[in-house]
C-alpha cells in the first residue's frame, strides 16, 4: 500500500468508521423493513385461515365448501391483483377441491407438518407463502386446507429496498471521503503552514514565524509553542554572537598589550627591574582578561536564565558583610572608609548568589570611582512592602547626558578622562539583569564630580 498523505489517512480512517456506521444503519432499517413485511403477510394469512376455517365441511363422506360462491370472489380467479390461493386435501393428501386460480398447479402439503405452520415456494415462478390448517368436525380430522398468497409485491419491495441502499452506501461512502478530505484539507493548512515557515529557517534565518490559525485548538497552541521555542532559539543564538562579538572586542586590547610588551622584552637585553615591571604588566592584563572572560560569561549565564529561582529569606547585613569582604583588597589600596547603616535581623525574600553579586558589584563601582581616602555609605531601611538598600559615595560621579546608557553592556561613562581606572564595562549590566530576575527596582542618581546614589527596592521576606 502507497505512502498516504496526512490528509488521506484522516478522510480513510473516518470513512472506515462512517463505513460501518451506515452500514450498521442501513442494515437495521433492511431488516426493520422485512420483519414488517412478513410480520404484515403472516397476519394476512392469519386472518384468510380464520375466514376460511369453518367453510370446509364434510357431507356424506364428502368434503366440500359450504359456500360455492367462495371460488367466484375476484382473489381465488386471478393471479395479478392479489391473489390468495386455496386447496383442499383429504387425510390422503388427494386433492378434493382448489381455487380457479391454481389452475393445473397444485399447493404444496406436507402431512408431517405441523398445524398452521407458514412456508415459503413457488407457484409459476412465482414466490408464495403458504399456511397449511386441519379440517376437523366433531374433534375428528378429516382433511386439510392449505392457503397461500404471492409476496411476489412484497419480494421486490425488499429487492428496491436493498438495492437503493447498496447504492446509496457506495455513492454516500464516495461522498463522504472527498468531503472528508476537503475539511481534512482545511483542517490541516495551518500544519502546512508550519512545515512551509519551518523549512525557510535557517541558522542565519530565525526571524520567521508561524501565523497563527484563527481557532484557538490545538493547532493553535502547536503554532504558539513553536514561535515561543524559535523566540528562545533565536535569542540564544543572538547571546552567543554577542558573545563572541563583546569577547573579541574586550580580549583584544589587552592581548595586544601583552604582545607589544613582550616584543619590547626581547628586543635587548634589559635589567632584572625592566622584566618584572614588564612581567608584572602581562600579569596585570591576564588578570583583566580572565576578569572579563568571568564577567562575559556571568552575564550570558543571567541573560539565559528564567524567573524560576529558588527564592528565600536571606540578611541583607550579612550580605553587605560578606560583600565588603570580597572589596577590602580595594578599599584597603585606596583607604575607603564603608559606613553601613542597617539593623541586625533585616530579612529580604531573594536568591542569595545573585543578591551577594548584584550588591558587590555595586560596592565595587561605588569604591573604584570614589577618591583617594573618600567614603562609601551603606543606609538599609525598611517600608511596607520592601527593604531599601542605599550605596552613595562621593567620588567623580556621572554626567547627566551619560546617564541613559549606565547599563548598557561595555559602556564606560568618560574612558578618556579616568584612563587609571580600570573597568570592563559590565559590572552595571549585570545589576540591571539580576535586578529584572529578581523583581527588585533600582534607581541611580549622579551629578557629575560630586558622586553617585544607587537605590534598590528588594522585597521583603
Amino acid at each position: 500500500m502507497p505512502d498516504l498523505t496526512f490528509k488521506d489517512r484522516i478522510s480513510l480512517y473516518n470513512l472506515l468508521g462512517v463505513a460501518v456506521l451506515i452500514l450498521g444503519v442501513f442494515s437495521a432499517i433492511y431488516i426493520t423493513v422485512a420483519v414488517t413485511i412478513n410480520f404484515d403477510i403472516n397476519e394476512e394469512l392469519k386472518r384468510e385461515v380464520n375466514v376460511h376455517r369453518e367453510k370446509s365441511t364434510k357431507i356424506n363422506g364428502k368434503i366440500t365448501l359450504v359456500h360455492k360462491e367462495e371460488w367466484q370472489q375476484s382473489e381465488h380467479n386471478t393471479i395479478d391483483m392479489n391473489p390468495v390461493y386455496i386447496q383442499i386435501f383429504n387425510n390422503n393428501g388427494e386433492s378434493i377441491d382448489k381455487s380457479p386460480n391454481l389452475g393445473a398447479k397444485s399447493l404444496i402439503l406436507d402431512l408431517s407438518s405441523q398445524d398452521e405452520k407458514f412456508s415459503d415456494s413457488h407457484l409459476n415462478s412465482v414466490p408464495i407463502r403458504q399456511i397449511q390448517i386441519n379440517l376437523e368436525e366433531d374433534g375428528q380430522k378429516f382433511g386439510y386446507t392449505v392457503i397461500a398468497m404471492s409476496v411476489n409485491p412484497q419480494y421486490r419491495i425488499l429487492s428496491s429496498l436493498i438495492y437503493i441502499l447498496v447504492i446509496t452506501y457506495f455513492f454516500s461512502l464516495l461522498f463522504l471521503f472527498f468531503l472528508t478530505r476537503f475539511i481534512a484539507g482545511r483542517s490541516i493548512r495551518p500544519a502546512l503552514s508550519i512545515m512551509e515557515t519551518t523549512k525557510n529557517i535557517t541558522a542565519n534565518n530565525l526571524k520567521a514565524r508561524i501565523t497563527l490559525p484563527a481557532n484557538k485548538d490545538e493547532l493553535y497552541t502547536l503554532s504558539q509553542n513553536i514561535n515561543e521555542l524559535l523566540n528562545r532559539i533565536e535569542n540564544a543564538v543572538n547571546r552567543e554572537k554577542q558573545f563572541t562579538t563583546d569577547a573579541s572586542h574586550e580580549l583584544r586590547t589587552p592581548l595586544a598589550i601583552i604582545q607589544t610588551t613582550l616584543e619590547i622584552l626581547i628586543r635587548r637585553p634589559r635589567s632584572l627591574e625592566e622584566y618584572e615591571e614588564k612581567i608584572n604588566s602581562c600579569i596585570e592584563e591576564v588578570n583583566r582578561i580572565e576578569h572579563t572572560i568571568t564577567q562575559l560569561m556571568m552575564l550570558a549565564r543571567f541573560e539565559e536564565s528564567d524567573s524560576n529561582f529558588m527564592l528565600q529569606p536571606l540578611n541583607i547585613r550579612n550580605t553587605i558583610e560578606n560583600a565588603i569582604q570580597r572589596n577590602k583588597d580595594k578599599i584597603e589600596s585606596k583607604f575607603i572608609t564603608i559606613e553601613v547603616s542597617c539593623e541586625e535581623n533585616i530579612l529580604v525574600f531573594s536568591h542569595e548568589s545573585m543578591l551577594s553579586i548584584m550588591i558587590g558589584n555595586i560596592l565595587s563601582n561605588a569604591v573604584k570611582y570614589s577618591h583617594q581616602s573618600g567614603t562609601v555609605n551603606i543606609l538599609v531601611k525598611t517600608d511596607d512592602n520592601n527593604i531599601i538598600c542605599v550605596v552613595s559615595d562621593k567620588g567623580i560621579g556621572i554626567h547627566s547626558n551619560n546617564m541613559d546608557k549606565i547599563f548598557d553592556q561595555f559602556y564606560r561613562s568618560e574612558p578618556g578622562e579616568h584612563q587609571h581606572i580600570k573597568g570592563t564595562g559590565l559590572g552595571l549590566s549585570i545589576v540591571k539583569k539580576i535586578t529584572q530576575l529578581l523583581n527588585i527596582q533600582i534607581d541611580i542618581e549622579s551629578i557629575k564630580g560630586k558622586g553617585t546614589r544607587i537605590i534598590l527596592k528588594i522585597p521583603r521576606a
